[in-house]
């Protein structure tokens, strides 16, 4: 609806009808005062205001309107046939009017103001009404991803109780089986070990994630000796996966300021990833290489390879390749985490692969001269 504010009743009256004979829904006012109260009653797509009238004027009208929270947003478009001079224009616009149009008008000129400015309130109140929508979307997905987080970290706890228990448990049966010597039953209660060992991680993995996300992941930087952690990684591999043969090539040879913790959980991360992904394959390689100003680690497996599109997803969290996530188990939380712990460390990680021809998975840390 369009508001027309002037003190004559013949202007109220020509105006009026021209507007409504273009099919615009018109309201009236014939003084600023009564302007303004019609303005906190209803909201308007277009104010057009005569500028000289008793009492209050419409450059004072205009400017009590815009400090009006409800109706800044409001076009205003000054009508005059007495004040239009320079200075009158000038001030109109300081008011906050859109326009000033001076009397004698073009209808036709006007009618075209008076649709565009129309149709740029409308626009402007669906941006409204959509950005209203929007944030309240991102509120309820807020409220979702912390209730998300919430049950993660109470489920992962609660998963932790009864998954010591088991490992006891096992620990248990292990040394009795080693006074009988049944060969059977060593084989039955590694590959249990084997299944409660992948659950914990998995478990830690999703704490992980959710302490990541609440900004609660904690990591306790002090220099340390790095080769020192590759080697300790690799051997915990190679002991696991005693068929696979893991090659070192280069050396880290430095100490380094960072999570020791942490960071062998990367290196980790990169060889059981190397191994899962390379089922026909038994050689996995991994290179050190120190330059001037950086740490690089490679890990290179000669397995399933990845298509160059979906390099760059690798990384994200919960992503998993379509055409392999039947055969391969995984949460896709891992290589998030991996990259969660680099970053932490100021450093960056990535893959370098080609779909049938293996993969390398590698990590950049700077270095200074505290490391």
């Amino acid at each position: 609806m369009i508001l027309i504010v002037d003190d004559k009743p013949e202007n109220l009256v020509s105006l009026r009808g021209f507007l409504e004979h273009n099919n615009f829904s018109v309201d009236s006012a014939s003084s600023g005062e009564e302007a303004l109260r019609k303005v906190l009653k209803t909201v308007y797509s277009l104010i057009i205001l005569d500028v000289q009238m008793p009492g209050m004027d419409g450059f004072e009208v205009a400017e009590t309107i815009l400090d009006y929270s409800k109706a800044k947003d409001t076009p205003i478009l000054f009508l005059s046939a007495v004040n239009i001079d320079k200075e009158f224009i000038t001030r109109g616009y300081q008011s906050g009017a859109v326009d000033y149009i001076t009397k004698p008008f073009d209808p036709d000129i006007l009618l075209l103001k008076v649709k565009t400015f129309n149709r740029l309130f409308e626009q402007n109140n669906q941006l409204k009404k959509i950005q209203k929508s929007l944030k309240k979307e991102i509120e309820q997905r807020k409220l979702l991803e912390k209730k998300k987080d919430e049950f993660i970290s109470i489920a992962s706890h609660e998963l932790k109780t009864p998954l010591t228990s088991m490992r006891g448990y096992i620990q248990l049966l292990e040394r009795l089986i080693k006074k009988e010597n049944n060969e059977d039953l060593k084989t039955y209660i590694s590959k249990a070990s084997f299944q409660i060992n992948k659950l914990g991680d998995l478990v830690s993995d999703l704490l992980d994630i959710s302490n990541m996300d609440s900004g609660k992941m904690k990591f306790n930087l002090r220099p340390f000796p790095f080769q020192d952690m590759l080697n300790n990684a690799i051997e915990n591999i190679q002991h696991i996966f005693p068929e696979h043969t893991i090659i070192q090539k280069g050396s880290a040879d430095l100490i380094y300021l960072g999570d020791e913790m942490r960071l062998e959980q990367v290196v980790i991360n990169y060889l059981t990833n190397a191994i899962k992904y390379s089922p026909d394959k038994r050689e996995i390689q991994v290179e050190s290489i120190i330059t001037e100003d950086a740490l690089e680690i490679h890990v290179t497996d000669l397995g399933i390879g990845i298509s160059q599109e979906l390099q760059e997803q690798l990384f994200e969290k919960f992503f998993r390749v379509e055409e392999s996530s039947n055969r391969f188990q995984g949460l896709g939380i891992g290589l998030y985490i991996c990259r969660e712990i680099i970053h932490r460390h100021n450093g960056v990680c990535g893959v370098n692969s080609q779909l049938g021809n293996g993969s390398t998975f590698y990590f950049k840390l700077p270095i200074n001269s505290k490391n």
